[in-house]
């Protein structure tokens, strides 16, 4: 996970449910047009095509259908090198939506100047959410667990006040036993604003841990706005190895999302997003093409 660190690092501080339309509608081409679902892309997904060529990359993305959007680069209070303004009007002119965002708030800690301006720059970009995305190795300890999640309370504070939904992407090291202490359930939830931080909760990595999302859902109603949807070859021990190899495509694994998305009004989702950490082991967009096809046709349908 060592990239998606040094891909987040920032320069400053470092209707209910998702739409999910029913049966496809036809252009009139007759191709099926997946928008109407509503799916959404992490952009880490394809964050080498991405950094190459942000516009080709976009373009394609539209084109196999995805409608929403959420980002994985800002720096200098810019997106993937555009000015907010610009990169909204890129997305909207290709029939998306730029819906969330993932940002990097380090352990260090942020000032209220830094953490404004991070507020005034998403918000001028119009997204919903903003997420923090990741903890550095060195950091997962209880006192730096602590610390962080007081910050990010009073970030989320901030995002409120320019209509931003703050929140927390997981991985599986949240769930792993400290002295006794499960961070995940004892210190996120139990310390974390549910009025200032969601969470986006990542199925893989939830699936890796051990743990049983419907559970999650029950005990923690409403506080799962965030889907992030990709699949696994395996579920077995050991669960805090990190494999990425073994991601694969939404649908082509083990992990039953219908089962899960039953439960999405428990849970309070209001959107999803396809990601693969591994960017589709070498065929990004092949890799996305599967999840979305598989999403529409077997998953929602």
């Amino acid at each position: 996970m060592k990239n998606r660190r040094d891909f987040l690092k920032l320069s400053a501080a470092g209707s209910a449910g998702m739409m999910l339309l029913g049966p496809l509608s036809s252009c009139s081409s007759g191709t099926p047009d997946l928008k109407k679902y509503g799916v959404g892309l992490q952009l880490y997904t394809i964050r080498d095509a991405m950094g190459a060529d942000p516009i080709g990359s976009l373009k394609k993305v539209s084109a196999l259908g995805y409608k929403n959007l959420e980002l994985a680069s800002y720096t200098n209070g810019k997106f993937y090198g555009y000015a907010p303004a610009e990169l909204k009007k890129i997305v909207a002119d290709l029939g998306m939506d730029i819906i969330s965002s993932h940002t990097q708030v380090e352990a260090a800690g942020i000032s209220l100047d830094n953490a404004q301006k991070m507020a005034d720059d998403h918000a001028e970009l119009g997204v919903k959410y903003c997420i923090q995305p990741w903890v550095n190795e060195e950091d997962r300890t209880i006192e730096k667990y602590k610390q962080m999640i007081g910050d990010w309370n009073k970030v989320g504070e901030i995002m409120k006040e320019v209509g931003i939904q703050f929140g927390y992407h997981n991985h599986n090291f949240e769930f792993q036993n400290i002295d006794g202490i499960v961070p995940y359930y004892d210190l996120f939830m139990a310390e974390m604003d549910p009025n200032l931080i969601t969470m986006e909760i990542d199925l893989f990595w939830v699936s890796k841990a051990g743990q049983d999302p419907i559970e999650m859902f029950n005990k923690y109603p409403g506080r799962f706005q965030l889907f992030h949807m990709k699949d696994m070859h395996t579920r077995q021990d050991p669960f805090f190895e990190v494999n990425k190899d073994d991601v694969c495509s939404v649908g082509e694994g083990v992990i039953d999302f219908k089962r899960i998305l039953a439960a999405k009004e428990v849970a309070g989702m209001k959107y999803l997003f396809v990601e693969d950490d591994n960017q589709g082991n070498g065929k990004p967009f092949e890799g996305i093409e599967t999840s979305i096809n598989n999403i529409t046709s077997k998953i929602l349908s």
